[in-house]
This record gives C-alpha cells, sequence and structure tokens, in this order.
C-alpha cells in the first residue's frame, strides 16, 4: 500500500514518458496511512479477537452488496463457506463492527440466535458440528460505517477535479469488520470470493477477480458480479464504485508464448480523465511484463490486472484490481509489485510487513532499474538511503507487542516497512553477488509460499537453500536489528601495495557491528580505477591490495549498494614509513589503550591524539616504550593517535567504545 502526502525532496525527471517526480518522502511509498494514525486511534477502541475465530477454516466468502457512489451506507448479505477445524465448533464468530446491525444469521440454512460482544458476534450452533465438517453461515446486515481519513474500512469522496462522485473499501489492516462481516485472521485465507455489487445503472462497480455479468435487478439497478478463483486474505477483498468509464489494455508475459492478459481500468467517466491518466496507466503493460519475469508469471494470469481510480491518498494492492488515486510511475509499480509481494505471498503475521512493502518498494526500484535506467537507479538508491538514515535507529521486523491498533502507523513506517526493507533486499542482492541467483530466490519464494503466508524468516529459509550461504547473521543484523554502519578509512601506498584500514562504527548500540561485504574503489592518478571487493569481519580490519599505479584516492561503496556513511577518508603520514610502526590494542577500547613501538625504536616519543574531524585533542611526551592510555572518560567514536620519534612518525586509529 502506498499512500502519497509528504515530501522530504523531489527530483522532477526530465525525460519524455518517464516525467514524474522521483520522490522519498515520510509517506510517498506508504500504500498506508500511518499518518493518520494518532487522530483516527483515538475515534477507536483496541481490537481484541476472540479464540473461537480459530475453530474454522474459511473455504469461499460471497459478498452481495448494495452500494452507491455518494454514501458509505451498505446493505447485504455476506456467506461464509467453511470447515470445522476443531474438535467441534459449538460457536460460530465473526468480526463485525458494533455500529453495523446484524439483521440475522442462517447456519446451513436455518436460523439462529446470536449474541454480539464489541465488534465480534457470537452464534451458539447446536448440535455442534464436528471436526472436518463443512457448513455454511449466511448473514445478513445494514448500517452507515464510521468514516473519516484514510483508515476507514469505507470511504466516499467528491472529486472536483472530474466532477465525480466515488466510494471506495479499503480494510488494510484491520478494518474489513468495518464494512463486512469476515474472520480478520492473515494465516486464513479464503480459497475463493464472489463480491456481486448492486448500484445505480449509472455506475460501474469493481473488485476481484473477473467481471462474470451484469444483471439488471430492476428499480434502475444493476447488479455487477465478480469471481475470482484464487486465495484471497480478508483485507484484499474489496470494491469501489463511481460514473466510471472502462479502459482495457493488454499485457503479454514471455511465458504465455503470445496469449495476453487483461487490464482493465475504471477511470472516471469525465471528459479529459482518461486522456490525463492514459499514459501512466499503459506503463502498466511493462510493469508486468517486467515483474512476470524478474519474479515469475504474473500469479492471476487467469483473471485480471487492473485499477479503479478513487480520491484515495496514493493506493491500496486489492488482489486483481488496485484502487488507486493517480498513476504516477512509482506508485503503480509500486502496488504492481504487490500482486506477487502482499497477494500472492503475503505476510504471515503484521510484525512480517516486510514481505509485502519491503518487495513491493524495491519493485518500484527495479522499474527504474530495467525501465527507466541512465542514472536514474542509482538517485533512487541514493535518496532511499538517506531516507534512512535519518535516524539513528529502528528495525524492519516489528515486535510483536508493538502491533496494536493504536500502533498502525508502527506496521506502515515508510522508513523501515518500505525503504530499509527494500534497501536490505538490494544488500541481499549485493552479499550474492549473482543477479539470476537472487531473482531465482524470489522465483522460489513465490512458488513455494504461493497462494500461502510467509515470515521473514520464511523468506531467509528460500534464500540460504536456494544460494547455499546462510543468511542467519546477515538477518541478525539487518531484519531484527537495528541502524547502519559508518566506515572510516586510513590508507598508504608502499613497495608496489595498497594498504587501507577500514573501521567501522554502528549508529546505535542495539547492532554493535555489521559484519558484511564492502566494494572499495580505487582510484589512481591516471584517472583509471579498480574496485575490490573485501569482507568487513570486525570493528577494525586491514588489508592489503597490490597495485602497479599510484593511488590517488579511495571511495567507500561506490554503487551504492550498502546502507552506510562514510566518517573519514584519511592518507596515512608516510614521513619515514617504513622505519617506524606502534602495536595498539585492544581495538576497539573501553578503559585503557597501550602503545608498543617497533623494536629498535628509541624515545622520547611524541604523541598526538586527535578526532575523526582533525581537532587535536591531547598532546604529551613519552620516555618508555610501552605507553599506556587511560581512555575510560573518552565518548565513543574513532580518534586517531600519531606517534613521532627521531626516526619517523606513523599514525593509527582505535574506536572507543562503552
Amino acid at each position: 500500500m502506498k499512500n502519497t502526502l509528504l515530501f522530504l525532496g523531489i527530483l522532477i525527471l526530465q525525460t519524455g514518458l518517464f516525467s514524474q517526480q522521483l520522490v522519498f518522502p515520510d509517506m510517498e511509498h506508504k500504500c498506508s496511512r500511518a499518518h493518520f494514525a494518532g487522530q483516527f486511534a483515538g475515534q477507536s477502541q483496541d481490537i481484541i479477537q476472540t479464540p473461537l475465530l480459530h475453530d474454522y477454516d474459511v473455504k469461499f466468502y460471497h459478498l452481495d452488496l448494495q452500494v452507491e457512489n455518494n454514501t458509505v451506507d451498505i446493505a447485504g448479505n455476506v456467506t461464509f463457506l467453511a470447515e470445522v477445524d476443531a474438535a467441534q465448533l459449538d460457536t460460530f464468530a465473526f468480526d463485525l463492527l458494533h455500529q453495523l446491525t446484524v439483521d440475522s444469521v442462517l447456519i446451513n440454512g436455518n436460523p439462529f440466535d446470536f449474541d454480539r460482544v464489541g465488534d465480534e458476534t457470537f452464534v451458539p450452533v447446536s448440535p455442534a458440528l464436528m471436526n472436518g465438517f463443512l457448513f455454511s453461515a449466511r448473514i445478513y446486515y445494514h448500517g452507515t460505517p464510521p468514516t473519516g481519513g484514510f483508515f476507514s474500512g469505507i470511504s466516499t469522496a467528491y472529486d472536483p477535479t472530474w466532477g465525480k462522485n466515488v466510494t471506495w473499501t479499503l480494510s488494510e489492516p484491520f478494518n474489513a469488520r468495518q464494512w463486512w462481516p469476515c474472520k480478520q485472521v492473515l494465516h486464513d485465507k479464503a480459497d475463493s470470493v464472489w463480491v456481486f455489487l448492486t448500484t445505480d445503472e449509472n455506475n460501474l462497480a469493481g473488485s476481484n477477480g473477473l467481471l462474470t455479468t451484469v444483471t439488471p435487478v430492476g428499480n434502475s439497478k444493476l447488479r455487477f458480479e465478480w469471481k475470482s478463483g484464487y486465495p484471497i486474505n480478508y483485507y484484499l477483498i474489496s470494491f469501489a464504485v463511481a460514473q466510471y468509464q472502462d479502459y482495457s489494455i493488454y499485457a503479454k508475459p514471455q511465458q504465455l508464448m503470445g496469449d495476453s492478459i487483461l487490464i482493465k481500468n475504471f477511470i472516471y467517466d469525465s471528459p479529459g480523465c482518461l486522456e490525463n491518466y492514459k499514459e501512466g496507466i499503459d506503463m502498466t503493460v511493462e510493469f508486468l511484463e517486467l515483474f512476470s519475469d524478474l519474479y515469475s508469471l504474473y500469479p492471476f494470469s487467469d483473471e485480471k490486472y487492473g485499477h479503479c481510480l478513487t480520491k484515495i491518498g496514493g493506493g491500496m494492492e486489492h488482489q486483481t484490481m488496485t484502487t488507486i488515486g493517480g498513476f504516477g510511475f512509482g506508485l503503480v509499480s509500486h502496488e504492481l509489485g504487490h500482486m506477487w509481494f502482499g497477494d500472492n505471498v503475503t505476510c504471515a503475521t503484521w510484525s512480517d510487513i516486510w514481505i509485502n512493502e519491503g518487495f513491493a518498494t524495491y519493485s518500484d526500484y527495479l522499474a527504474h532499474e530495467f525501465i527507466v535506467g541512465q542514472n536514474y537507479p542509482q538517485i533512487w538508491m541514493e535518496q532511499a538511503h538517506n531516507f534512512v538514515m535519518s535516524a539513528p535507529g529502528g528495525t524492519i521486523y516489528i515486535p510483536p507487542e508493538e502491533i496494536t491498533y493504536e500502533n498502525v502507523g508502527r506496521i506502515f513506517d515508510s522508513r523501515l516497512s518500505y525503504y530499509k526493507g527494500a534497501c536490505i533486499l538490494h544488500m541481499i542482492r549485493f552479499e550474492l553477488q549473482d543477479d539470476d541467483l537472487f531473482f531465482q530466490t524470489l522465483k522460489n519464494f513465490q512458488q513455494e509460499f504461493m497462494d500461502s503466508v510467509a515470515t521473514g524468516l520464511d523468506f531467509m529459509g528460500v534464500l540460504n537453500v536456494t544460494s547455499g550461504k546462510d543468511f542467519t547473521g546477515f538477518f541478525d543484523q539487518w531484519y531484527f536489528g537495528e541502524g547502519y554502519p559508518t566506515y572510516s578509512i586510513l590508507w598508504n601506498q608502499s613497495a608496489g601495495n595498497f594498504n587501507f584500514t577500514a573501521t567501522q562504527t554502528t549508529s546505535t548500540s542495539t547492532t554493535p557491528l555489521f559484519k558484511m561485504l564492502m566494494a572499495y574503489q580505487i582510484g589512481f592518478t591516471d584517472g583509471t580505477d579498480t574496485t575490490v571487493y573485501v569482507c568487513q569481519t570486525d570493528h577494525v580490519n586491514s588489508y592489503s591490495i597490490p597495485v602497479s599505479k599510484t593511488v590517488s584516492n579511495i571511495v567507500v561503496d561506490p554503487d551504492n549498494w550498502v546502507l552506510n556513511k562514510v566518517g573519514s577518508i584519511t592518507v596515512e603520514a608516510t614521513e619515514n614509513i617504513s622505519s617506524f610502526r606502534f602495536s595498539l590494542g585492544p581495538n576497539p577500547a573501553r578503559d585503557l589503550i597501550r602503545l608498543q613501538p617497533s623494536f629498535r625504536s628509541y624515545p622520547p616519543y611524541q604523541l598526538t591524539l586527535t578526532g575523526i574531524n582533525g581537532n587535536k585533542l591531547w598532546e604529551g611526551t613519552f620516555t618508555e616504550n610501552d605507553i599506556v592510555l587511560d581512555v575510560s572518560g573518552m565518548r565513543e567514536g574513532i580518534y586517531f593517535i600519531r606517534l613521532r620519534n627521531g626516526d619517523g612518525a606513523y599514525t593509527r586509529r582505535f574506536v572507543k567504545v562503552r
């Protein structure tokens, strides 16, 4: 899901079709609505779900509803076809907001009494239904759901630009119950769904699956009958209704060998509306073909993809038909990416929202990489890195205790769930150093968890098996851990070698070290360069690279693969460098640090201590060969010690930790 509201930075792409905005705002790539979380939470109650919801497995939903384009009033019935999972089911329970009225409940065609407690309804069933029994439950209901803000399960608005009223739903994460009786449990996908929508004959009503028929029902009303045969999660069932026109186009992924996939777009039936959005809509074809190549064939190819235009501030990835507020390059590609990550494979818990949002955000990046090209992918990733590192901490994985109704903004945190989530996928790709292997991992993940749900660790398991590598440490650092590393470099060139020391500090103490691959570009005075790849295994690592040219500079992570900052790059003093050295330890240091000049070096020694910014912090003279410094009172950070005697001078760096 993506919500376009606040902008941190805007870069206008100046070329033809891609004259879109490449932006990295607090909300832009957030299909969700964290911006409204505080306001909405104040109007709401806690979500409390009865364990009785787990006594049955939903096989099929049939929603038969009366809706209009200018009201949130809703009426109709919803049928569950379900199988008893418990030893026996003596109470059928479902979710529905208390503001909506339940008129009657039928179990296997027979009326039953029911009790309503808060936002749940309980139907005592006698005799009890036994394990494995297939039953139907039909709930008749009506009412006016609460509305206001992006968090509403159902909304209606007037679009003054195009002069149209529109009503739409948005159920993620907890608000399907605001407009239909349902079971809000992520791991229980219904095997199929029908959504029948009766509305005024001047409207079109869009929903999931295929529009199988439009039936006149009298009183100037039409019933739009949508049917989908794919497994679907509760929050991905939707509708949108307005005075639309149908603009249908087709994609032809290579896997279909000339056959096509319908892309049905419901756009306001207003002069100029289609012309205004047509260029952006048409890009959907290229996106769908690209993602089919990278991820596997579009997972709902037997039905369709499409969009319903509404007044939503962004988009929501309703299965096979995204609800959308516009057709920008990044928004359309993000929402389509959800069809694989979020819809075909859905996060198993809201703690693992990365399965949805991190992958969809990376889909936006991949569209820039493979379709736009030029320098735009680099700009995209640079802005993403800057956004993620605008604060020092925060995990992608969300601890379960933080998943509350009042804390929906944490689930859809654009810096963490969206952009940091996308960035670690890019880093996994870098760690593999093999694009074919990376994209095969995504395909294997789709294959293994299609039509189901998955956690972040499920993806790690597929990654480990596909790559033959163990990414447990990587996930501990980047998925469950916090922050990012800063690299500082001290280098010199001598005896045909380029020598450099990389010192890593981190933005939080939660993750004190990121052990990972890093690229360094070594520049030469003749204008050429070479890139070397080394592993950072400790806070301080030293490397020696044979070179035949004179080095002019070193660049950390030249292609922006890794979330990191650069602290300092310092050329080591070379005066008599071969004749004088000293050892230093421990490094990192907490309390004391010992310096021992090399054999055959003689005092006195002039010692200078400087900070990473070059400021002199202390200076003194020592007359012994065993020098001990007390650094216990110093702040955490990177420091340089320069020692000089009559033979020359040498500089070493150390890290002060707690």
